[in-house]
């Protein structure tokens, strides 16, 4: 039984940057090698350690490995220790050490043949791209990214489609940018997971973008991490601890949700669809619940301020999807959320992806569940959405 990985990412080349850095200056990320650390991809106005190329394929590296992957029955590999000599070793290598199919599309289909997958739905690997402040650097930059992309895509031979980005941080050019990836063939496209400063994604401002996905009939991505600025509040509790962060992961999208399901969007758009991805999805059948409940209380206080309908539930099943890996919670409240609503993502080449053991990983989550749960969730829903 084939998968469809709905969440997988690549790796940018370095020609994704080709022409910033004559044209913008130390603002453009580019390809750095740093002595003794590899290559990333790093922003000197910045100043930070920047994103380790090899570091971000890190699940690629497990073919390779001599001892075996530990991993906890239905549950992915473990990540690793960064203390390890291999992957020490393997970090340092920069890009010439990942493997050829991140480099090259048309050798993409090794890694999913070893993984038991058929197909992958393409996320950017480089997430800061979608919190560039320099808004002409942004368009520039996600223009570079959406055309290699499309080439990285071409030469899969069918089995790869790549999530097209948009600088919505500037509603106009992200329209502009729409236009022209659908005319380039893309199925699907990716927004950042957060509006950006000082507005919600309910403002009528972005509505030319939602109403262009409504009549393509082109699902809209958020993926996590993906910000159009990071939220003071992330920082704040990531300094205090990164495993809380991490643990909450699902309260990065919950004010999103709100924007998009409450207050307007949804309402005015019924026919457009958002996927969640990456969030996992065993959270929202109980934020679903609480929403609801936060709507009725809205509403009894100040009738007058909002208008309440009791579609919550309605509208999740009708326009949301979400991602998940190895999330047993999701399964276990599937009759709230909806069997529909499901994808499956491998998440490779990173740190937290079932890869190389997706088939195996399948297998035993839905060893107690039918074979066309399982076929619905990993592969038929995916299908369905993009309509491949």
């Amino acid at each position: 039984m084939k998968a469809i990985s709905a969440d997988s990412h690549v790796v940018e080349a370095p020609e994704v940057f080709a022409g910033l850095v004559e044209k913008f200056g130390d603002e453009a990320p580019r390809y750095v090698s740093i002595p003794g650390g590899g290559d990333s991809i790093m922003i000197p106005s910045i100043g930070d350690a920047g994103s380790n190329i090899a570091f971000m394929s890190i699940a690629g590296a497990r073919l390779d490995r001599k001892e075996p992957l530990e991993r906890r029955r239905g549950h992915k590999p473990k990540a690793g220790k960064l203390t390890d000599p291999e992957i020490i070793n393997y970090i340092k290598g920069g890009y010439d050490v990942i493997r050829d199919g991140l480099k090259d599309g048309s050798k993409r289909g090794e890694c999913q043949d070893a993984d038991g997958v058929v197909a992958e739905f393409l996320y950017p690997g480089f997430f800061s791209m979608f919190k560039t402040p320099n808004l002409d650097l942004l368009v520039a930059l996600e223009r570079n990214y959406n055309d290699w992309l499309k080439d990285y895509c071409n030469n899969s031979n069918g089995r790869l489609y790549g999530l097209a980005a948009l600088p919505i941080q500037n509603p106009a050019a992200a329209v502009e940018e729409f236009k022209r990836v659908l005319k380039l063939g893309y199925k699907g496209v990716i927004i950042p997971s957060n509006a950006p400063s000082g507005t919600h994604y309910y403002d009528k401002i972005y509505d030319p973008i939602w109403a262009l996905a409504e009549e393509s009939g082109t699902p809209i991505s958020m993926h996590v991490a993906c910000f159009s600025e990071t939220p003071p509040w992330v920082i704040q509790a990531s300094q205090r601890d990164k495993l809380a962060i991490y643990g909450n992961s699902a309260s990065l999208i919950h004010e999103t949700l709100i924007d998009l399901m409450v207050r307007g969007v949804c309402k005015r758009f019924p026919n457009l669809k958002f996927v969640l991805a990456e969030f996992n999805a065993g959270w929202i059948a109980h934020f679903l619940d609480r929403v609801d409940q936060a709507w009725q209380r809205e509403y009894g206080v100040n009738p007058l301020s909002i208008e309440y309908e009791d579609v919550v539930f309605d509208t999740w099943r009708r326009q949301f999807y979400a991602t998940i890996e190895d999330d047993q919670p999701a399964l276990s409240t599937r009759n709230i959320i909806g069997e529909d609503n499901l994808l499956w993502g491998s998440d490779y080449p990173h740190a937290d992806s079932t890869f190389p053991c997706s088939a195996k990983v399948l297998d035993e989550m839905f060893e107690n569940y039918s074979p066309e749960l399982r076929q619905k969730i990993t592969h038929d829903n995916v299908k369905k959405l993009y309509g491949i």
